[in-house]
């Protein structure tokens, strides 16, 4: 059974950064593609960035283009998201969640991930 565990969250000031990282139990097929999501109070979830962990590639919300960055390590078993220029809407509940690629592509839809971490926090206050 894959296991994802998240880590790195905590409360900052607008402006300030935060790298999470995702553990994952396993580099195989069935977590080519390693993503992070977030939900804020009252909203859905919303895909924020993903990679391939067997290409390398990424994508990422517009939302966050040009202030996030996602990499993998060599091991492909850790998966960070480091957030630069935090903004007050940044703050969500952020989940790592990993899954096949379709048609060997990774997306940003939930529903192609099977597997997901329990979350943490990121609050951004101004």
């Amino acid at each position: 059974q894959v296991q994802l565990v998240e880590s790195g969250g905590g409360s900052v000031q607008a402006g300030e950064s935060l790298t999470l990282s995702c553990a994952v139990s396993e580099y195989s097929s069935s977590t080519t593609c390693v993503g992070w999501f977030r939900q804020a109070p009252g909203r859905e979830r919303e895909g924020v960035a993903r990679i391939s962990q067997f290409l390398g590639t990424k994508l990422y919300a517009d939302s966050v283009k040009g202030r996030f960055t996602i990499s993998q390590d060599n091991a492909r078993t850790t998966v960070q998201l480091q957030m630069n220029s935090l903004k007050p809407d940044d703050t969500a509940m952020y989940y790592c969640a990993a899954g096949r690629a379709t048609s060997g592509t990774c997306s940003l839809r939930q529903s192609d991930y099977g597997y997901w971490g329990q979350g943490t926090q990121v609050t951004v206050s101004s």
